[in-house]
C-alpha cells in the first residue's frame, strides 16, 4: 500500500494573513501527525522563503509563521514556485537552508502520486 503524502500549495502571503496561515497550520499539523508533506510557496507566499520574512506575519489567535514554516522545514520539503520566485528575482542561494526552487513538472509529479492529496490556499 502506497504512504500517504500531503502537498499544500500556499498562495497568499501578508496580503492574505489568515488565509496563508491556515496553509502553513495544515501543512505543519500533517508533519507533527507523521504524513510526508510538501509546502509549496507560490505567487506572495514566495517570499516566506527569505529569511525573517515569516516573522513578518502575526495572526492573533494563530500559531506563529516562522514557528509553522520551521516544523515543516525539520521534517516535510519547502519548494518555491521556480516562475514566482524569477518574477521576484529569488534564487536558490538567497532562501532559507532546506529551501529547494522547482517548477511545474515537479509540482505535478509530487500530486499526481500515488497516495497524495493536494490543497491550495
Amino acid at each position: 500500500m502506497a504512504s500517504r503524502s500531503l502537498v499544500v500549495k500556499v498562495t497568499a502571503g501578508k496580503d492574505d494573513q489568515e488565509r496563508c496561515n491556515q496553509g502553513f497550520t495544515i501543512a505543519a499539523t500533517a508533519v507533527a501527525s507523521g504524513l510526508q508533506v510538501s509546502l509549496w510557496l507560490t505567487g506572495e507566499a514566495a517570499w516566506f522563503a527569505l529569511p525573517d520574512r515569516a516573522q513578518d506575519v502575526a495572526l492573533a489567535h494563530a500559531a506563529p509563521l516562522a514557528q509553522l514554516l520551521a516544523k515543516v522545514l525539520e521534517e516535510g520539503t519547502v519548494t518555491v514556485c521556480s516562475q514566482c520566485a524569477s518574477r521576484r528575482e529569488i534564487a536558490a542561494a538567497d532562501t532559507l537552508p532546506g529551501v529547494r526552487i522547482a517548477g511545474a513538472s515537479t509540482f505535478l509529479a509530487e500530486v499526481m502520486a500515488d497516495g497524495a492529496q493536494a490543497l491550495v490556499y
